[in-house]
């Protein structure tokens, strides 16, 4: 490591150089970085809807479009208008149930008429193509500027439009917030300016280099950043902190440098290590949205590690005037009080902490979930009163799209009354309803034959009375897939907002054993290294992930319906980004252990590193919460205020549980722990 140490300080001038000109043309490659709004694209290709998806394409409705103050007469023209517009491939009417051109509208049954037109407006199913839900809303909204809409295509498309703007306004916002914490944790007002400055080039090159992955979420896209400061800020911090003390030893700025690197490189490194592992355990998620995910954080952590080894070093040697010019008095307390408390008195709460894990672990297992775009918006949100508006007046409505082998239309006709039997099955469009089975497919014009048979399949569109997710909407799911099945064995396919959903559902809970025990596993070996202990790594995962369980078991005490794919992030997002504080702790006071008893050992220990902890738990919490508040999106916004809750968890059950347990465990760690031997 001093070789490299020294590699580095020699060549300098050439490193800030290659930052400055891999940060530029990482910024422009961000740009060009394909951010996925749809979260069903993110199921394995092995699940039902994928492989109904890339039957079906972008041919199921996917838009409730309601027009106010419309004729029964001038409908029909709407929709002809409708169908020509930008990125529309398809548009569904009354029209495509019955003849209405030949047969007059007083003959239609009202409760079919009902699903369509309701209090002098028209209801039209619209298929936008997915690539392009924003601009196809737009276009059509341009054109009736007086409707309302509702669906995947319209929850998409306000996705798209905020989301952008919001991920802009995160970054601003957070910046002085981190830069205060730093100025007040630190002894300087310079030293954070450069904080800043290395892990902001670390986060532009993991920004950039994304364009290896082809396309990121938006879920990544807008918390990656953030969380990329929040959890490796304090890699800068340490490094120059450990300058400072070389440098108040009498050792000249290069020589304080190298040690500086030699010193902290492998501290930095396991701390890195324990990160990266936590968000790579998202990466056995057989739900696509962790690998993504978890591959852009871990890089991010890594990219960060280089940049405060390499970049940090040699920008901060030339500038180590400016750095004294800059020092203030420490503005942090010595917590040398607050340490003597929670040691003599604080028992208590550690044991109430330690009681509260269990009940905490199955309260989060309990939580009610949401899985796919409906928790995506705030209930009072525009698209939500919108949404809100169409299904007042025609009741909840799902399309779903089943596709059967072409053919046996005698059949196909049997499976469609089959069908409407089924509970919340409202309307069916296919060939022998539509058309009749006395009209040869040969007379139908090719336009209308499409939506009814295309690419080797006869087409059925079912619409239901459903939400997109729920106990209601899945058994429609799954009686649908029944009955398909006794008709068609496996040779049908079915897609639709609420199937996509149940899929989802399917898989994410699948994943939660193995991303839970991809984590622990990880962390815990990473632990047995740098601790060369059979105990310690137990204690240490027992106090971290108990914080993890009681931050996610609250939504469920409080009522709360959770969305899973947060809930899976945040479990090993917390774990691997707040491990560092246990780890921080637990090594001090093994070094203390060794000239102290144990209950002077955990004082000296609070002392030493409380004022450690609290910073980065300031900025991690500070950075989830203004991503609750910013984010108008539900997934982002609950991600990001658990998180920042989940941080302050977790120092708190440092800083209060974690000293205890060494304390009562002290005989158990001296006789499991290499350094056990040299206890006093």
């Amino acid at each position: 490591m001093r070789r490299f140490s020294g590699l580095v300080l020699r060549h300098r001038k050439l490193i800030v150089i290659a930052a400055v000109i891999l940060s530029i043309l990482s910024f422009f490659a961000m740009l060009v970085v394909e951010v996925d709004y749809d979260l069903a694209s993110y199921l394995p290709e092995s699940s039902p809807t994928a492989k109904a998806l890339k039957v079906v394409g972008d041919d199921n409705p996917n838009l409730k479009f309601y027009i106010k103050d419309v004729s029964l007469d001038k409908a029909l023209e709407i929709k002809h208008e409708l169908s020509k517009a930008d990125y529309v491939n398809g548009v569904l009417w009354l029209d495509d149930m019955y003849d209405i051109k030949n047969i007059p509208f007083e003959t239609v049954p009202k409760d079919i008429l009902s699903s369509w037109y309701s209090e002098n407006g028209v209801l039209y199913m619209i298929t936008i193509d997915p690539m392009h839900y924003a601009e196809g809303l737009k276009a059509i909204k341009a054109l009736y500027p007086n409707s309302i809409s509702g669906g995947n295509a319209a929850n998409q498309a306000q996705i798209i439009s905020v989301s952008t703007k919001e991920i802009a306004a995160i970054m601003p916002l957070i910046l002085p917030i981190v830069l205060a914490i730093l100025i007040v944790s630190t002894s300087n007002y310079f030293e954070p300016v450069l904080f800043l400055l290395a892990i902001g080039v670390a986060i532009l090159l993991n920004e950039g280099s994304n364009i290896f992955f082809g396309k990121v979420s938006f879920i990544t896209r807008a918390s990656s950043a953030v969380l990329q400061l929040a959890v490796s800020i304090d890699y800068a911090v340490f490094l120059l902190h450990r300058f400072a003390e070389f440098r108040s030893k009498g050792m000249d700025n290069y020589k304080a440098m190298e040690e500086a690197i030699v010193q902290s490189a492998s501290s930095i490194a396991s701390s890195a290590m324990t990160t990266v592992f936590g968000f790579l355990a998202l990466t056995v998620m057989e739900f696509e949205l962790g690998k993504n995910m978890g591959f852009v954080l871990a890089k991010g952590v890594f990219l960060s590690y280089i940049s405060v080894i390499v970049f940090l070093p040699a920008v901060a040697i030339s500038c180590t005037k400016l750095l004294d010019k800059t020092a203030h008095r420490p503005f942090m307390p010595s917590f040398k009080k607050t340490s003597i408390w929670i040691v003599k008195h604080a028992l208590p709460v550690a044991i109430v902490f330690l009681l509260l894990v269990m009940p905490a672990f199955l309260g989060q297992r309990a939580n009610t979930f949401i899985y796919g775009s409906s928790g995506m918006h705030a209930p009072g949100s525009k698209i939500k009163q919108e949404e809100g508006e169409i299904n007042r007046m025609f009741g909840e409505s799902q399309s779903m799209m089943l596709l059967v082998p072409e053919g046996d239309l005698a059949k196909v006709q049997k499976l469609t009354k089959e069908l409407k039997n089924i509970d919340n099955v409202s309307s069916i469009i296919s060939y022998p309803k539509a058309v009749g089975l006395s009209v040869p497919v040969e007379m139908v014009p090719k336009d209308s034959l499409l939506s009814l048979r295309s690419s080797g399949y006869d087409r059925i569109i079912i619409t239901a009375s459903t939400n997109t997710e729920g106990k209601e909407a899945f058994k429609l799911v799954e009686d649908i897939r029944a009955l398909s099945n006794k008709h068609y064995g496996d040779q049908y396919l079915l897609a639709g907002e609420n199937v996509a959903n149940l899929d989802m559902k399917t898989v994410i809970t699948k994943d939660n054993l193995k991303v839970l025990l991809g984590g622990i596993i990880a962390i815990g070996i990473i632990l047995l290294i740098n601790f060369k202990s059979l105990s310690l790594p137990f204690v240490l995962l027992l106090v971290i992930e108990g914080a993890v369980w009681i931050n996610l078991s609250l939504p469920y005490f409080q009522g709360i319906d959770l969305n899973y794919i947060g809930y899976q992030i945040i479990s090993s997002v917390q774990l691997g980004a707040t491990v560092d504080y246990a780890i921080l702790l637990t090594r001090r006071y093994l070094e203390a252990r060794k000239s102290m008893h144990s209950k002077d050992a955990a004082v000296f220990t609070l002392r030493a590193t409380t004022g450690s902890i609290l910073p980065p738990t300031f900025i991690l919490t500070s950075a989830g919460y203004l991503l609750g508040f910013v984010s108008t999106n539900g997934v982002i916004s609950q991600l990001g205020a658990i998180l920042g809750r989940g941080a302050a968890m977790s120092a708190l059950m440092t800083l209060i549980l974690l000293p205890h347990l060494l304390i009562i465990l002290d005989r158990l760690i001296k006789k499991t722990t290499k350094e056990g031997k040299e206890f006093l």
